[in-house]
């Protein structure tokens, strides 16, 4: 037998964990930016000052060790590669392609890192806001014993984040943030440039060894050749290994978003409880609607017109 709390339809109950409910720290500071956006006069341009930022180191380290491997594949593409070849035009197309997608890439991980991605208000299952959902006999609410909340329907509690996030696909220490439902887009379109760049370094560098060898090493690098060779063989290796790491996790994103079922929810097997929607209508529930090129822009905020409310019951 489940408790009831007072006021209630007589079959309506809340369900809570067996663990001992005892709220834990929030692990999430909201930044206000609002000071530098008005110092820049960007303030009007953005809705809202105050970004999100998970207060955990590891994810911290790793987010910086992101930035600088994309950095250094920046400067082993332009400095070693590219800027020292005698082609120009070969140097300024595949320059600004490089680029474009670099750009891209630290734009979607950086939006993925502060943009909050569904989190259920902290407290939020005080008595006022259970008896404002009005439940009917025989509807069940589910109440987070670890943040307090009241826990929607396929919301999964984070114990990074220390909050419900809805949708809640998992935590990336990579991004340094949970992939939920209003940032899975940035971080879909992160691992699509990631491997695209990584593709294309990886190419660059095959040519450009290829061609210091049949030089015999003669005006291809600035570098002396045991020190290019080095920068290849690291660049190599990098674009390799996040190039299949990034292909499989935008290719599991892909699916988990077209069978509208979450890495969690796959992962344990939950029987759905919702209302499946068809692969098109989850693409738009993820990058908005209707489809445009904007679904390939990380600053593209997508209009999401199948979300609900965060007071959910089942």
């Amino acid at each position: 037998m489940f408790p009831r709390e007072a006021g209630l339809p007589s079959g309506a109950v809340i369900r809570t964990s067996k663990k001992k409910s005892s709220r834990s720290e929030d692990g999430v500071a909201h930044v206000d930016c609002g000071p530098f956006l008005r110092r820049t006069g960007l303030s009007r341009a953005v809705t809202s000052s105050y970004v999100w930022f998970v207060k955990d180191i590891c994810g911290i380290i790793c987010a910086v060790f992101t930035w600088m491997l994309i950095l250094y594949a920046e400067y082993v593409v332009m400095f070693v590669m590219l800027l020292p070849s005698p082609h120009l035009f070969y140097s300024v197309v595949n320059g600004i392609i490089y680029n474009l997608c670099s750009f891209l890439a630290i734009a979607s991980h950086t939006r993925t890192m502060f943009t909050d991605p569904g989190a259920v208000p902290r407290g939020n299952a005080t008595q006022e806001n259970i008896m404002r959902m009005g439940l009917k006999d025989g509807q069940i609410l589910f109440k987070c014993p670890k943040c307090v909340s009241i826990k929607p329907d396929r919301a999964h509690h984070c114990s990074v984040c220390q909050r419900c996030i809805r949708k809640m696909d998992h935590h990336c220490p990579w991004v340094n943030n949970c992939i939920g439902e209003t940032n899975q887009k940035y971080f879909v379109l992160f691992t699509l440039y990631i491997f695209a760049i990584s593709c294309h370094a990886v190419y660059l560098a095959i040519e450009h060894f290829i061609n210091c060898v049949g030089k015999d090493w003669k005006g291809c690098s600035s570098y002396s050749p045991p020190a290019t060779t080095i920068f290849l063989i690291f660049l190599l290796f990098e674009g390799l290994l996040f190039g299949i790491f990034t292909a499989v996790m935008f290719g599991s994103q892909l699916s988990a978003i077209c069978t509208d079922e979450t890495g969690i929810e796959q992962l344990k097997k939950e029987q759905g409880q919702w209302e499946r929607k068809s692969k098109w209508l989850s693409l738009k529930s993820v990058f908005g609607h209707p489809f445009s090129w904007q679904w390939f822009s990380p600053f593209s905020t997508p209009h999401f017109i199948y979300r609900q409310s965060y007071l959910y019951s089942v």
